[in-house]
């Protein structure tokens, strides 16, 4: 058996959540290229690139999830003001 063989008959390896985000934080950062993060943890590089991509796609997801600003009065509020607080007027 040639050292090639060996090589390619690597057992595959599953990064935890922690881990990926690990990987996420130190490519962002520049501490790491993803070649180098696949090394260290022994994976893939085409697994640190998909790691890479799912992170920036769901910190992307959550901030266009996220309203700034303080949320508005909802109907049920401004009527429940009007008829039990006796605001009808916010002079």
């Amino acid at each position: 058996m040639s050292a090639a063989e060996v090589i390619g008959k690597r057992k595959r390896r599953r990064l935890s959540p922690s881990e990926k985000y690990e990987i996420y934080v130190s490519v962002l950062t520049g501490q790491a290229t993803q070649r180098g993060a696949a090394e260290s943890y022994g994976v893939d590089p085409s697994t640190v690139v998909t790691a890479c991509r799912v992170a920036k796609q769901g910190a992307l997801d959550a901030l266009a999830a996220a309203v700034s600003g303080r949320p508005g009065v909802s109907r049920e509020q401004a009527v429940a003001l009007y008829l039990h607080e006796g605001k009808a007027r916010w002079d």
